[in-house]
């Protein structure tokens, strides 16, 4: 079996307090976009360990991988025998704010049951995956949503425009759990309004929000210095994606967006810079 697990973006991201586990309280618009990562599953009748192979080796290949304990999840959940082999092309950068290992384990989830034919029941798939992370969900899915609670609460959204993208993540690593402890929280509620935003989605301004991004960039400015950068180049918008590093800008057309790529991996050739486009509702 062969699966594509798509990146995504937080178009916004408003963190909206802190719950008693220790997790914060979120409402964000999450946009799969046209960056994935390659999947494959090799599944016969057994019992031997599960195996993990990926084309870098900054990716381990363990337990300590979501796939693999995606996998290890569903084989225990349903009692199945079976010898699984993944194999992941990574084209999604790790480390980035685009949701990469979250997207691999939702991948094996959805493969493992599909080939099952549906041993498991959706919101008994959903639990187990957001046992796995808290973007895991969404990633079931793959559609435009308005995640809330920790990102477990997903609004399906209509009518997203397939926004051409510029992606930029410079060659840093972004420990997630270090913003989150060094998020001072400005808000009790929610600010951005969906309605709003589907009325008018090309107004990007006032949806376009990331509570996270002052906590990066305060220790790494450069991300700073990306936005300003694709704002020049005439992006319509440009903000981190999640904890971040990647930065993220909509464009008008793709011609633009492909043209300001070729000017960025020239002026940041240490970075990881793709031109991509939303993933909208009507695909």
């Amino acid at each position: 079996m062969i699966v594509r697990a798509p990146a995504k973006i937080n178009l916004w991201l408003e963190v909206t307090g802190k719950r008693e586990d220790g997790y914060h309280d979120l409402s964000s618009l999450m946009l799969p976009i046209s960056v994935f990562d390659r999947i494959t599953l090799g599944l016969r009748p057994g019992n031997a360990p599960i195996s993990l192979a990926c084309d870098t080796d900054e990716i381990p290949c363990d337990e300590r991988n979501l796939a693999w304990r995606a996998a290890d999840l569903f084989l225990k959940a349903t009692g199945k025998k079976t010898e699984v082999a993944l194999g992941i092309e990574k084209l999604i950068p790790w480390g980035a704010g685009l949701g990469g290992g979250s997207s691999d384990a939702a991948g094996v989830l959805y493969a493992l049951n599909c080939f099952f034919e549906g041993i498991v029941a959706a919101d008994e798939l959903a639990s187990m995956a957001l046992s796995l992370g808290a973007d895991v969900p969404f990633f079931l899915h793959s559609r435009p949503v308005l995640a809330t609670g920790v990102g477990e609460k997903l609004e399906f959204v209509r009518s997203v425009p397939d926004y051409p993208l510029v992606l930029i993540k410079p060659p840093i690593v972004v420990p997630t759990a270090w913003v989150y402890q060094n998020l001072k929280l400005t808000k009790s509620r929610a600010q951005i309004k969906l309605a709003s935003f589907e009325d008018h989605p090309y107004q990007l301004e006032g949806c376009i929000e990331n509570d996270l991004e002052s906590v990066t960039v305060s220790r790494y400015p450069v991300i700073a210095e990306i936005k300003r950068y694709l704002l020049d180049k005439g992006a319509l918008a440009a903000s981190m994606s999640g904890s971040g590093p990647t930065v993220f800008a909509v464009f008008n057309t793709v011609a633009l967006a492909e043209e300001a790529a070729l000017m960025a991996k020239k002026q940041w050739p240490d970075s990881w810079v793709c031109a991509a486009k939303v993933i909208g509702s009507k695909n």
